[in-house]
């Protein structure tokens, strides 16, 4: 496997590990995860703001924040790394269902690693006080939600511009974060952009509803420790004519997988 920090085709959580001390002293809120979150943000936007902020370094602050998850009673289960591995040599599009923060904040740690990758991200991230200068450190794609033509055509352009630059591209085909997987907000924005730049697509399924979105900050939500975090990378999808059927290919992968997590909940 070429990813160091996740050797294996699977991750599981050990069953026997414990939180730390300081997330159990905040007797089961969220308090300590999130001030040690925002840590790991101001020392991150520091290295961003100096252009200290390469693929190396947001992998492992993404690991960083991964291991930080754990230690605050997270149980991961993450299967398909050799679907990464598959891909290693080409630029390829990852689809995925978003339900929260986490996904954005750990991904980098299981793809940065073994190639160079960006997200399709709204403009209000890129511009936040907080979390702007980090993203626009990777160069993200970024769209504004409102129009979505002019967000189709932004990112067919600037997506295939990446592609042809050798980097790979992580999209969130819904328009928001939702526990809810709804087919029908599901765009096809990955597949018209796989087809245009004529590369394969990765599928993703996740459930991450372990990091719920905050009332007064979204990405500063609670933390519930009982939901188990699922991500799971499928077969790489070639993209057939108009990609309709590829599209019901990754839809079904991410209700089939939802399902099964969900009944064993």
């Amino acid at each position: 496997m070429l990813n160091k920090y996740f050797p294996l085709n699977e991750y599981h959580t050990p069953t026997n590990r414990k939180r730390i001390i300081w997330d159990t002293l905040s007797l089961g809120t969220s308090f300590y995860f999130n001030l040690k979150f925002m840590q790991f943000l101001f020392k991150n936007r520091k290295y961003a703001l100096n252009n200290q902020y390469d693929t190396a370094r947001w992998a492992l602050s993404s690991f960083e924040i991964f291991e930080h998850l754990e230690n605050c009673g997270a149980k991961f289960h993450i299967e398909g790394f050799e679907h990464v591995d598959e891909v290693k040599d080409e630029a390829v599009i990852f689809v995925s269902n978003h339900m929260s923060t986490l996904e954005t904040m750990v991904f980098p740690c299981l793809v940065a690693p073994v190639k160079e990758v960006t997200f399709v991200v709204k403009n209000t991230l890129t511009s936040n006080i907080l979390f702007g200068p980090v993203m626009r450190a990777r160069t993200p794609i970024e769209v504004g939600r409102n129009d979505s033509r002019q967000d189709l055509l932004k990112v067919l352009t600037e997506g295939k511009q990446k592609i042809s630059e050798g980097i790979s591209i992580i999209i969130f085909p819904q328009s928001t974060r939702t526990n809810d997987f709804d087919p029908a907000k599901f765009n096809s924005l990955g597949v018209k952009l796989a087809q245009k730049s004529k590369v394969r697509v990765v599928p993703m399924a996740i459930k991450t509803d372990l990091w719920a979105n905050g009332k007064i900050i979204k990405d500063l939500g609670n933390i519930k420790r009982k939901e188990p975090v699922h991500i799971k990378f499928g077969e790489p999808l070639t993209i057939n004519g108009s990609g309709k059927e590829e599209h019901q290919q990754i839809v079904d992968f991410i209700k089939k997988n939802l399902e099964e997590w969900n009944m064993h909940n």
